[in-house]
């Protein structure tokens, strides 16, 4: 222990603004990767690695131990092997989160939001409806990152935006009820689309148990893409919304409507202020 804190006490007095700097460094990138596997089961799997190289340092530190040195020392290389193989999802989704980076910084297209107020009106209209009568539904509107992949999947559509074809669309067992419609700007893209689901745990961790496949369907898209998810429930009725790995449940229709709003028009002060109570980690994204 003595020897412990003398070491300790050498550390300090070396220590300079460059290691400063240096430590700091450090902390940043521990914070980054704790941030990117929030509410993931990679978080669980992180704090037994962080767990085990303590007591790994501390008895190795504290007592001379020279068969179990030699088996960290051997063990070392094949954990960092390992370790990309254990977080491949995340760090999948961390590349692909800062692959997307540049678009908080793109200018909106003014005609392209005008034009977007038709299509969240009847959005909102049809999500209304399907609440009104208990229709499960999930429609993903496409923003920025291309869906291709996930259209792909289901049956091509191409048709205008109408209250009328979401309803039909999502009509209890009808051929394409099942999966999620890809809106891009006023059409239509396809139904029946087939999309990844969530590997978040907030949804295992939530005490309501009316949060099926849809819901996690939602939050899948929204974690790997910037697109947004609307979601009815079909137990309840009750409509929510997911973007960036978030969801937001039991809105009204007045709400749905300016969360879809506030998303195409960010230039105007109120719109941002609304997404900035309900969505308040975007902006901490535009600050970094």
């Amino acid at each position: 222990m003595n020897n412990l804190l003398i070491n300790i006490l050498f550390i300090f007095q070396r220590l300079d603004w460059l290691g400063v700097i240096d430590i700091l460094l450090v902390t940043l990138i521990f914070f980054s990767v704790m941030y990117l596997v929030r509410d993931t089961s990679a978080m669980l799997l992180l704090r037994g690695i962080i767990l085990i190289i303590v007591l790994v340092t501390l008895l190795t530190s504290l007592a001379n131990l020279p068969a179990f040195s030699w088996l960290v020392r051997t063990a070392l290389p094949a954990m960092v092997f390992a370790i990309p193989v254990i977080f491949a999802p995340e760090i999948r989704r961390a590349l692909e989160r800062i692959g997307r980076a540049g678009t908080f910084f793109r200018v909106s297209n003014k005609n392209a939001s005008q034009q977007m107020q038709e299509t969240i009106k009847a959005v909102v209209a049809a999500a209304a409806r399907l609440s009104a009568r208990q229709h499960g539904a999930l429609i993903i509107l496409e923003r920025f990152d291309s869906l291709d992949q996930y259209v792909h999947s289901g049956v091509l559509l191409q048709s205008d935006v109408t209250p009328e074809m979401l309803m039909q669309t999502f009509y209890p067992n009808t051929p394409l009820h099942d999966g999620a419609v890809i809106i891009a700007g006023r059409k239509i893209v396809a139904a029946a689309c087939v999309m990844p689901l969530s590997s978040s745990g907030i949804l295992t961790r939530s005490p309501e148990r009316q949060m099926g496949l849809r819901h996690r369907a939602a939050l899948g898209i929204s974690e790997i893409t910037d697109a947004i998810a609307v979601v009815v429930s079909e137990e309840t009725g009750a409509i929510s919304i997911a973007h960036a790995g978030r969801i937001i449940r039991r809105l009204d229709v007045e709400r749905l409507e300016n969360i879809l709003v506030a998303f195409y028009n960010p230039e105007k002060s109120q719109q941002e202020n609304f997404l900035q109570r309900h969505f308040p980690y975007l902006f901490t994204h535009k600050d970094e």
